[in-house]
């Protein structure tokens, strides 16, 4: 009758041991990095000095050495995946388009919102002429901009995360933003960087 009585705890400490929890966070460090390297590229494609551009393959942000080393973490989450069909079709669009809004953020006609946008600001100084093109290029570039969120948080199983993600790009936009370009603040208004 002894055999019985071990078998219990036993099964109990059984029982404890495979209870795992994983945690799923939104990894802010990982989007962060993964928000640099979409926006450095499509500021890139519409710089004024042509550099030459290393070959185009899927990018994966990693976080964790173990994770380098192949070796899996508890937590999940520790890396944001930017490269889906959807996320690279869109960021050809953004890099076809930034040329042009690169030029109206020169001229200060358009800033970076603090939500992760473009504004047409400055209107009465944009001529008459060229406001509906403008004007349409901020709500092309907006729809796009709407889009790589949802598709950087669809690829990445968490559709959750799409405010998250919205968040650390507006963030990263502006940090990223050119001197003397506008940018919004946090309390609306906007001033040049």
């Amino acid at each position: 009758m002894k055999k019985p009585r071990m078998l219990f705890p036993l099964m109990l400490f059984l029982g404890i041991a495979s209870c795992v929890t994983i945690n799923i966070y939104f990894p802010a460090a990982a989007a962060e990095k993964a928000a640099d390297k979409i926006i450095q590229d499509i500021q890139k494609s519409g710089a004024p000095v042509n550099e030459p551009e290393a070959g185009s393959r899927p990018y994966r942000v990693h976080l964790s050495f173990l994770d380098f080393l192949g070796i899996g973490a508890a937590q999940a989450a520790a890396d944001i995946n930017i490269d889906s069909p959807a996320i690279r079709q869109i960021k050809a669009s953004m890099e076809r388009r930034f040329r042009k809004l690169r030029t109206y953020l020169l001229k200060g006609w358009v800033g970076y919102t603090n939500n992760g946008l473009v504004a047409v600001i400055h209107k009465d100084k944009i001529p008459l002429r060229e406001r509906p093109a403008v004007e349409s290029l901020v709500a092309t570039e907006n729809r796009d901009r709407l889009a790589l969120y949802d598709a950087i948080a669809r690829a990445n199983g968490h559709p959750e995360w799409r405010d998250d993600i919205q968040s650390t790009f507006a963030k990263r936009w502006i940090a990223n933003a050119e001197s003397g370009w506008w940018i919004q603040t946090g309390d609306g208004g906007w001033q040049q960087k």
